[in-house]
C-alpha cells in the first residue's frame, strides 16, 4: 500500500492512499500532526512525498522511522537526466509540474552554502503558480513519473534506481542524525602534538610557524618565503634557479632543494590546521558527534557529496578520533575490487565473470591467469581499462587484457566513444551522463569540476570521463542497493545498530559489542544480495572486507 503525504503549515498534513499507476485510492484527509499521521499507519509500505530532506528529518525527531519513501525531487532529477541528458537541471515539484503542463520551469531556489551546521531555516521549496493546490500537484507529478518511468530505456532498471535512490535519501537523512562518534579529546590532542601550541595573536601554530621560517632560510637571509602562497614558492624557486609550474607534491619531490623538505611538511600540516583543524572541531562537533549533510546523488555518476564539513575526506590521523561509544563498536566494511567487478557485471565479459566469481583477491586471480603472476601488472591493466589510461605499463598490458577479455574492454571502449561523440551514456540501471556541453569534467579532481577545453579535448576529456562513468556510476547505483539491504536487515532484526558513515565502497555501522557479528553478516548478506538485484545474475561475487574495531583508525 502507498501513500502521498505533504506537510501543512502548523505541522499537519495532507495524505492519502495510492493504487499502483499513482491515482488516488481513497479520500484525501487531513490531520492536525504529520507525525502521528505516519505513526498511525504502520501498514504502509512506501510513503509519496515532495523531499525526503523537507520532510523525514522532522519525523525522526518526533521517533518516527519510515521504512521506504518515494522522493518525487530525486526522481525528477534522475528521469529528466535519462529523458534529455540534462544534469542539473531544476528539480523541484513545482519544476515538475511545470514539464507536466509544458509552462515554463522555474529554476530551483539557490543552493545553500555549506555552514557549520544545517541551517535552522532552511529556505522554502519553490512556489507554484498561484492558485495551484500543491497536493494535487504532488499526486498528478507523481502519476506522470510512474508513465515516464515505463518509457524508459530499461523500465525495469529504472524502477529500481528510483527506489534506490529513494532509500539513499532515508539513510541519509539518517546518518546525518545519527552522526559519526568523535572523541573531541582526542582530536585536540592529536591537533596539541602534530602541529602544537597556538601564539596569542597569531594566526598558525608553533609547529607551522617554525616550518614557514624554515623554508624562508633555505631561501637564504632576508627572503621571506609564504609557504601558503604558491606563487610565493614558484617565485623563490625561480629566484634560485628552478622553475616550477606548480607546488604539487610530485613536482617538489624532483628537486633536490634544501626548501623541499620543511615546504612538504609544512603543506601536510597546512591542510591538516584549515581542513580539520580547531576551528573545524568546535564548529562541527558537539555532544560527541559530527553530523554532516549528506548529498546522495551530488555527482554525475552518483556518489555522494557533503554539504561542509569535509567528511568525505577525513584525514586518517584524525580518524583516530572516531570511536565507538563505551560498550559499543565500529563495524568498518570495504568492498572488495568493487569497480573491476562491477565491470565484469555489466560487461557480461565470460572470462571477467569467472575471475570476479573466484577468490576474494580479484587481481591476484587474474595476475595467475593472464600476466603471469604479477598483480600488480594485473592492477595497472585493469584499472587502466577503466580509468583510460594510454602509457606506459597500461599501454603495454592492455593488448594482453584486450585478448583474454575482449567484452569488458570493448564495454569501456563503447562507452569512451560514445562520449567522445556526445551521445548520452548511461549505468546498468539508467542513471544518465549528460552530453558535452554540459558535463563537468576535471582531470585534477577525478572526473569532476569545471575546467574549459577546446573542442578536440573537450571530446577527448568525456570520452575518459564516460569510460569511467558507466564503471563508477554503476557501483554507484549498486552501493545505494547495499545501503538499503543493510538498512532493511538491521531493522527486521531489531538491532540498536545505526549506519553513520558511508562513502563510494565504505561503510561504518555504529552498534553495541553484541551485535557486531550480526552486523558484519548483514553487511556480507546485503553486498550480496545487491549485485544480484542490481545486475541480475551472474557469477560475480561482491566480496567485502569488514573490521570490528572501536577505533576507526585501527580499520585499516
Amino acid at each position: 500500500m502507498r501513500w502521498a503525504v505533504m506537510e501543512t503549515e502548523g505541522g499537519g498534513a495532507r495524505l492519502c492512499p495510492l493504487d499502483r499507476e499513482g491515482r488516488v485510492a481513497g479520500a484525501v484527509v487531513w490531520e492536525p500532526s504529520l507525525v502521528e499521521a505516519v505513526r498511525s499507519r504502520p501498514e504502509v509500505e512506501r510513503w509519496v512525498w515532495r523531499s525526503t530532506a523537507e520532510i523525514y528529518r522532522g519525523l525522526l525527531a518526533g521517533g518516527v522511522r519510515v521504512e521506504r519513501c518515494y522522493d518525487v525531487q530525486a526522481a525528477e532529477a534522475l528521469l529528466i537526466g535519462h529523458e534529455e541528458g540534462q544534469s542539473g537541471q531544476a528539480r523541484s515539484l513545482a519544476a515538475a509540474w511545470a514539464r507536466l503542463h509544458r509552462l515554463p520551469v522555474p529554476p530551483d531556489a539557490p543552493a545553500r552554502a555549506a555552514e557549520t551546521q544545517p541551517s535552522l531555516f532552511e529556505s522554502g521549496p519553490v512556489p507554484l503558480p498561484a492558485g495551484t493546490d500543491e497536493f494535487t500537484a504532488l499526486l498528478e507529478v507523481y502519476a506522470g513519473q510512474l508513465a515516464r518511468t515505463e518509457k524508459a530505456e530499461h523500465p525495469e532498471r529504472m524502477r529500481l534506481l528510483l527506489a534506490a535512490e529513494s532509500a539513499g535519501m532515508l539513510v541519509a537523512t539518517e546518518m546525518s542524525r545519527a552522526g559519526i562518534p568523535w572523541r573531541a579529546d582526542v582530536h585536540r590532542e592529536l591537533l596539541d602534538t602534530m602541529l602544537g601550541e597556538r601564539f596569542a595573536g597569531s594566526m598558525e601554530p608553533r609547529r607551522m610557524v617554525e616550518l614557514a621560517d624554515a623554508v624562508s632560510q633555505a631561501f637564504g637571509h632576508g627572503v621571506r618565503v609564504r609557504p601558503d602562497l604558491p606563487n610565493d614558492i614558484i617565485k623563490a624557486f625561480g629566484r634560485a634557479g628552478i622553475p616550477l609550474s606548480s607546488t604539487r607534491k610530485w613536482e617538489l619531490q624532483q628537486i633536490d632543494h634544501p626548501a623541499v623538505e620543511p615546504l612538504l611538511a609544512y603543506k601536510s600540516l597546512y591542510r591538516l590546521y584549515t581542513a580539520h583543524g580547531w576551528s573545524w572541531l568546535e564548529q562541527w562537533v558537539h555532544d560527541g558527534r559530527f553530523r554532516p549533510e549528506y548529498l546522495p546523488g551530488g555527482t554525475v555518476s552518483g556518489r555522494w557529496t557533503t554539504n561542509g564539513g569535509g567528511a568525505l575526506q577525513i584525514p586518517k590521523v584524525i580518524r583516530q578520533a572516531i570511536r565507538a561509544d563505551p560498550g559499543w563498536t565500529l563495524v568498518v566494511a570495504d568492498a572488495d575490487q568493487m569497480e573491476p567487478r562491477v565491470l565484469a557485471a555489466i560487461s557480461r565479459d565470460p572470462g571477467l565473470m569467472e575471475v570476479a566469481g573466484r577468490g576474494d583477491d580479484l587481481y591476484a586471480d587474474l595476475a595467475a591467469r593472464a600476466f603471469g603472476g604479477d598483480r600488480a601488472q594485473a592492477k595497472i591493466a585493469l584499472l587502466g581499462a577503466i580509468y583510460g589510461q594510454t602509457s606506459g605499463d597500461a599501454l603495454t598490458h592492455m593488448a594482453e587484457l584486450r585478448r583474454r577479455y575482449p567484452a569488458a574492454v570493448a564495454y569501456v571502449d563503447d562507452a569512451a566513444r560514445a562520449g567522445e561523440e556526445g551521445r548520452l551514456v548511461r549505468t546498468w540501471l539508467g542513471r544518465t551522463c549528460p552530453p558535452l556541453t554540459a558535463t563537468s569534467l576535471d582531470e585534477d579532481q577525478d572526473d569532476e569540476g569545471s575546467p574549459r577545453y577546446g573542442s578536440t579535448s573537450a571530446a577527448r576529456a568525456r570520452g575518459r570521463f564516460t569510460r569511467n562513468f558507466v564503471v563508477q556510476g554503476s557501483a554507484a547505483d549498486w552501493a545505494l542497493l547495499v545501503l538499503a539491504g543493510l538498512r532493511h536487515a538491521m531493522s527486521q532484526a531489531g538491532l540498536r545498530a545505526e549506519l553513520v558513515f558511508f562513502q563510494h565502497d565504505e561503510v561504518i555501522v555504529h552498534c553495541p559489542a553484541e551485535e557486531a557479528a550480526t552486523v558484519a553478516e548483514a553487511i556480507t548478506a546485503a553486498a550480496a544480495t545487491a549485485g544480484t538485484l542490481t545486475f541480475g545474475p551472474t557469477p560475480v561475487r561482491f566480496p567485502c572486507t569488514t573490521a570490528i574495531v572501536e577505533c576507526y583508525f585501527d580499520a585499516k
